[in-house]
């Protein structure tokens, strides 16, 4: 339990890091990813997380639910190709 404890601490460093430096879709990628961990962390299940990691998933899914309202107004994709 403390070496999982300590792992998802190690991830949350290097995802906040790479959020620091993210832009666009990396950005998008490194939420995904926290989103992903979150849901199969089984220590989550059911209990609360650290206020920091609550804000933390919360500002995530709000940034997949921008790119998922952004992308379904799209009408081209990133290489100018139709997408309807």
């Amino acid at each position: 339990m403390v070496k999982l404890a300590g792992a998802a601490v190690a991830a949350s460093l290097v995802l906040m890091s790479l959020a620091a430096r993210a832009d666009g879709r990396e950005e998008l990628i490194a939420c995904q990813a926290v989103i992903d961990q979150a849901a199969r962390s089984p220590e989550n299940s059911g209990a609360a997380g650290s206020p920091q990691d609550d804000a933390k998933l919360q500002r995530c899914r709000q940034i997949v639910r921008d790119w998922t309202l952004r992308d379904s107004r799209m009408s081209v994709d990133e290489q100018g190709r139709a997408l309807r």
